[in-house]
C-alpha cells in the first residue's frame, strides 16, 4: 500500500486562528486523518515526524530573524506550500509596524528593548520563498482550507472563489449596506467569509483582504460620497490586510 501523504503545519507570527479553523472542522478531521499522514502539527498533537513533508500549511508572517530562517527550512522539507490567513499572505496586522520606525515601537512596548531581536518590517511568507499557494481569511474559512487540502490530494487547482463579498451578500438575500449609506470594503474585499457583516447592517472590515484587480480609488471615491473623512479611509485599509499592495496604496493616499 502506498504511504499516505504528509501534511505538515507551521506557525510563524500569528494568534493560531487559521491552525483552529482547521481543528474546528471536528468531524471532517476524521476523514481528513484518514487521507494524509498529519506528520507535524504542534498544535494538534506532540507527535512530530521528519520531513520531507509532502504538503506544508503556514500560518504567521516573518517578523525575527530566526523566522527568516526557518521558513527557508520549511520550504526546503516541502514539496508543495500553502500560506493560510491574512498573516501569511499579508503581514497581518503586525504589519502596522512597516508604517513607522521599529526602534520607537520596541522602545514603547519593553522595558529592556536591548534584549529584542527582531525584523524592521512584518512580511508574508511569500517575500521570503515560492508560495504554491495563498488562502486569504482572518481567520480562514474552514470549508475552504479543506478543499485546499483536497484539491492537493486530487493534484487539481482548489476551486476558491475569486469574486468580492459583495457577490456573496446577494446570495445570502443581504441589502447592500452601502446604499444604506454605510461605508464598507465589500465590494474590493476577497469572498470568502460568507458575508458575516453585512448581513448584521455593518459594512465589511475586508478580513480576507482585497480581491482580484480590486478598484481602490472607486471604492475611496465612494466612502467620501457617503461623507467619510479620509482619515477613516485609511484607518479602514490598515487592519489585518494592512501590508496587501492595494490596500496599502490606498491608505497611503489618504489621511497622512
Amino acid at each position: 500500500m502506498d504511504e499516505k501523504p504528509r501534511l505538515a503545519v507551521w506557525k510563524f507570527a500569528s494568534c493560531d486562528g487559521c491552525q483552529l479553523s482547521l481543528l474546528d472542522c471536528e468531524d471532517e478531521l476524521l476523514t481528513l486523518a484518514g487521507a494524509v499522514q498529519i506528520a507535524n502539527f504542534p498544535e494538534a498533537t506532540s507527535l512530530i515526524l521528519d520531513g520531507p513533508y509532502d504538503l506544508s500549511l503556514v500560518e504567521g508572517s516573518i517578523t525575527t530573524p530566526q523566522d527568516a530562517e526557518r521558513i527557508l527550512e520549511v520550504r526546503r522539507q516541502s514539496r508543495l506550500l500553502v500560506s493560510i490567513g491574512a498573516c501569511a499572505t499579508a503581514g497581518g496586522i503586525q504589519a502596522l509596524r512597516n508604517l513607522a520606525a521599529i526602534d520607537d515601537f520596541v522602545a514603547a512596548v519593553y522595558a529592556s528593548p536591548q534584549y529584542i531581536s527582531t525584523l524592521e518590517t512584518s512580511t508574508p511568507i511569500s517575500a521570503h520563498v515560492t508560495v504554491d499557494y495563498e488562502l486569504h481569511g482572518c481567520p480562514v474559512n474552514k470549508a475552504q482550507l479543506l478543499e485546499v487540502i483536497a484539491a492537493f490530494l486530487a493534484r487539481r487547482k482548489p476551486a476558491i472563489s475569486a469574486h468580492s463579498v459583495c457577490i456573496e451578500c446577494k446570495r445570502r438575500g443581504a441589502v447592500c449596506v452601502m446604499v444604506q449609506g454605510t461605508p464598507c470594503l465589500g465590494p474590493v474585499t476577497h469572498a470568502g467569509c460568507g458575508a458575516i457583516c453585512p448581513a448584521y447592517h455593518r459594512g465589511c472590515y475586508g478580513c480576507y483582504g482585497p480581491m482580484e484587480t480590486p478598484n481602490m480609488p472607486a471604492l475611496a471615491d465612494a466612502w467620501l460620497a457617503l461623507g467619510a473623512a479620509p482619515r477613516e479611509i485609511q484607518r479602514a485599509l490598515r487592519t489585518f490586510n494592512t501590508g496587501a499592495e492595494p490596500f496599502l496604496k490606498e491608505s497611503q493616499a489618504h489621511g497622512d
